[in-house]
């Protein structure tokens, strides 16, 4: 094994799908976000390539097709756990993908006799074909990812997050301004995407041993470390293709729940950060941060860069073990919830004459939430790399009913866009969620490797006796935890 190990190849495979994960992330935040810039330039043409066509459509009619990508995005994210345990992420996240992409080139060809309902229609169906993404990613991750190497290759690949969004705000103005127009957006977008797909399907797998392309020692090292965590082969040394979901077990585990409270607390904070912040700053200090790509990128890009320092903060830690897995994970988390939930009420005192450190603080509690990746979005690799899709589809269910959520509190709230109080009630609500969340995550969080993540739980449970104790039942939960 040593001798083995010692062949494995500095960059290899594993790498590779990594690369395919952060591009396939990035090209659909593009298709995501762009929908933001390419309004702008339909509603005014003036301001980018006054060539083409120009639609009328007020700010509710805007706030429709904006926020009709989540309506369909959430809907398929615990379906996406599912087929993604049937068809295999390579499929799934090719359908997905593709599905999204095409669906970007109806929009230039279709909104003229359409409008914005066919607009709105064609967004709801990008969010159905994308809510399949984010469960495949972590699957796929928890299949190609040495224990060892998890945290870093999973970090590497969610900074498509960050990338795909300054790209979706500083290409989407670039290419509306060019002699493309607002067309160009869509597509632009859709090749991006059909261009993913082709070297997609020439170079994925479902697995480390369905790869054409990777080497004997590098196969044994992803396979041995894997194994080296849990003893999940069958005779024939492969993992069997469909293992049973042990729904109670998930749904009486507190490390589960903790996980979902942590990333439904991350989106309240953080759609508060996107989307409330920016109207704040228009609303009561006068600033139109949407109307100037600088200011609308530099949070994002900021937030990219500061991705990559906790990754190699995390780096450092683990391979000097001034921390365990746990511990990081949940201090990058406080640091990710806690310092914007202090930022997000700072900001609320802030006034006209501040505007300079009003931008300072909105780009710090976004680059600092940067850290919510390694602290809490991995963790469903850790608790069960068999169920890993199925685990981000449920909590990527929740995560993404809150940005449809938090617009109507804070319309509740907020009736005078001018009054710093009712701002200030925002905020506080969002520290708390984001406090609150975090606390919940730290008591009850954890990175062991669940019972029920072994592929024979359920058979071991139903043939348990009524009355046992760890020595009459040697496949209980008791002695499976001590396995792990």
């Amino acid at each position: 094994m040593t001798t083995e190990s010692n062949k494995v190849p500095v960059l290899g495979q594993r790498h590779l799908q990594i690369l395919l994960l952060f591009l396939s992330i990035t090209v659909n935040f593009i298709a995501k976000f762009n929908a933001g810039v390419s309004v702008v330039a339909m509603t005014n043409a003036d301001t980018t390539n006054p060539d083409f066509p120009e639609y009328d459509w007020n700010e509710m009619e805007k706030s429709f097709i904006l926020s009709s990508f989540f309506w369909g995005y959430f809907v398929t994210q615990f379906p996406g756990g599912y087929l993604c345990r049937r068809f295999g992420a390579k499929l799934t996240m090719f359908v997905s993908t593709l599905g999204s992409a095409l669906f970007a080139l109806l929009i230039p060809l279709t909104v003229d006799w359409g409008g914005w309902q066919i607009y709105c229609g064609i967004r709801v169906c990008q969010g159905l074909f994308q809510g399949l993404l984010f469960p495949c990613i972590h699957a796929h991750l928890a299949a190609w990812c040495p224990v060892q190497e998890r945290n870093r290759l999973g970090a590497l690949a969610n900074t498509g997050i960050e990338c795909g969004t300054v790209l979706a705000m500083f290409l989407g103005g670039i290419i509306a301004a060019s002699s493309m127009g607002w067309p160009g957006i869509s597509y632009v977008s859709c090749a991006l995407g059909v261009a993913w797909c082709i070297v997609w399907l020439i170079f994925s797998a479902n697995t480390p041993s369905e790869s054409k392309f990777i080497s004997a020692p590098e196969l044994a090292y992803i396979e041995s470390s894997k194994n080296a965590e849990r003893n999940m082969t069958n005779d024939s040394g492969t993992k069997p293709a469909r293992i049973p979901v042990p729904w109670k077990a998930i749904m009486a585990s507190w490390p589960f729940w903790a996980l979902l409270v942590a990333r439904s607390s991350q989106s309240w904070g953080f759609s508060t950060l996107q989307a409330e912040i920016p109207s704040y700053m228009n609303g009561v200090l006068g600033m139109d941060m949407k109307s100037n790509a600088f200011f609308s990128a530099l949070p994002y890009f900021v937030m990219w860069c500061m991705s990559y320092v906790y990754l190699i903060l995390a780096d450092v830690l683990l391979q000097r073990k001034l921390l365990s897995l746990n511990a990081l994970r949940k201090t990058f988390n406080s640091l990710a919830f806690w310092v914007p939930a202090i930022g997000l009420i700072a900001v609320g005192f802030v006034n006209e004459n501040q505007r300079t450190l009003a931008i300072a603080l909105m780009t710090a509690n976004v680059g600092i939430n940067a850290g919510s990746t390694i602290g809490s979005a991995l963790n469903t690799i850790d608790l069960s790399p068999n169920h890993a899709g199925i685990l981000m589809g449920i909590v990527n269910t929740s995560a993404n009913v809150i940005p449809i959520l938090t617009p109507l509190l804070v319309g509740l709230i907020v009736k005078n866009e001018d009054d710093r109080t009712e701002w200030q009630i925002v905020f506080v609500i969002s520290a708390l969620v984001f406090g609150l969340g975090n606390l919940f995550f730290i008591v009850f969080g954890s990175t062991q490797l669940q019972p029920w993540d072994d592929e024979n739980y359920l058979k071991s449970a139903s043939n348990k006796p009524n009355e046992t104790n760890e020595e009459d039942c040697p496949t209980s939960s008791v002695q499976l935890s001590k396995r792990y």
